[in-house]
């Protein structure tokens, strides 16, 4: 699958709760040069993802004690122009880097934003990150001062009211009295894919970087150490959920996927103002209007308990 429809992919499942109930939709097979769309909930999913990243970066910058860039593509590919991304990912895999899994984020104490923005602009600004790489001396120079790196994770939701959340993690027999909670328990958790599991640990042990997954809500958002999710998952107490994957092709693929209960990982943020959100639509050659949902503002707080894990961190790294 090319790298374009592997970004936009979709979990069905999300599609038929966020959109059921609107039935057919006449721009269903509009066609966007060169690829298709299914309707709007891809063009919706990435303007979620980029927002969720936003203010992943705005909360860790409002600090003032850590700053944070974005590391791989999806937060450097152009934001309004979906041509514009299609052939931003086509240079990507032009280059050979299109199959290099990359974490979303890079986060780094205060002191070394500075130097790390020098080295970020010698070498032709963030956009050109993706395209550096990795053993490159200057990328090996930004990742030795890097604290902790970010896969970033969102959902739709607002976790304080899914049915289970607060719900008390139990015995289960299908963990083999491991605790949990039931299989179809409706809560907030933070998510892994199967496939990005591998390349992600090879990411961590060739930098030495450690590799954090934060997961951000509607309302607040929850974290995880890599590490700890790949214990949970070799230990039994997470198993995997498979799940279907729908691309802006139409293409579909079955994947498998860890969800960690949020009472596993630790407070990330809260959501100090709600997003606003507003139609947009793009228009193709040929004049087809197809319009979306689009993510604007809100600001992301980041908790204590946040601050002291990435200070922690800090501090071993010396």
């Amino acid at each position: 699958m090319h790298l374009f429809e592997k970004l936009l992919s979709v979990c069905i499942e999300n599609i038929e709760l966020e959109l059921k109930g609107l039935g057919f939709v006449e721009w269903s097979n509009f066609l966007l040069n060169p690829r298709r769309l299914r309707g709007s909930d891809f063009l919706m999913r990435w303007s979620q993802g980029l927002w969720s990243e936003e203010r992943d970066i705005q909360a860790v910058n409002e600090t003032n004690k850590f700053f944070a860039i974005p590391y791989g593509p999806s937060g450097t590919a152009p934001d309004d122009d979906v041509r514009a991304f299609e052939l931003y990912f086509e240079r990507l895999d032009a280059a050979g880097l299109g199959a290099v899994k990359r974490p979303d984020l890079l986060i780094f104490k205060k002191t070394d934003q500075q130097t790390v923005e020098r080295i970020v602009n010698d070498l032709g600004g963030l956009a050109e990150l993706p395209f550096t790489v990795e053993d490159h001396p200057a990328i090996k120079t930004i990742l030795s001062k890097a604290v902790v790196a970010v896969e970033c994770e969102n959902s739709l939701w607002q976790a304080k009211l899914m049915p289970d959340y607060g719900a008390e993690l139990k015995p289960q027999k299908r963990l083999g009295g491991k605790a949990g909670l039931k299989k179809n328990a409706f809560l907030p958790t933070i998510i892994i894919k199967e496939e990005d599991r591998g390349p992600l640990q090879a990411w961590q042990i060739a930098n030495h970087v450690p590799i954090h997954i934060w997961h951000v809500f509607y309302d607040v958002a929850y974290a995880i150490a890599f590490d700890k999710a790949q214990s949970l998952i070799e230990e039994g107490f997470i198993l995997p959920t498979e799940q279907t994957f729908q691309a802006p092709g139409g293409a579909t693929t079955k994947k498998s996927l860890y969800k960690f209960y949020y009472h596993y990982g630790y407070p990330l943020g809260d959501a100090r103002e709600e997003p606003t959100l507003i139609a947009k639509h793009i228009v193709d050659k040929n004049g087809h209007i197809l319009p979306y949902v689009h993510f604007v503002g809100g600001q992301l707080v980041l908790r204590d308990e946040a601050l002291q894990v990435l200070q922690e961190i800090a501090d071993a790294r010396g």
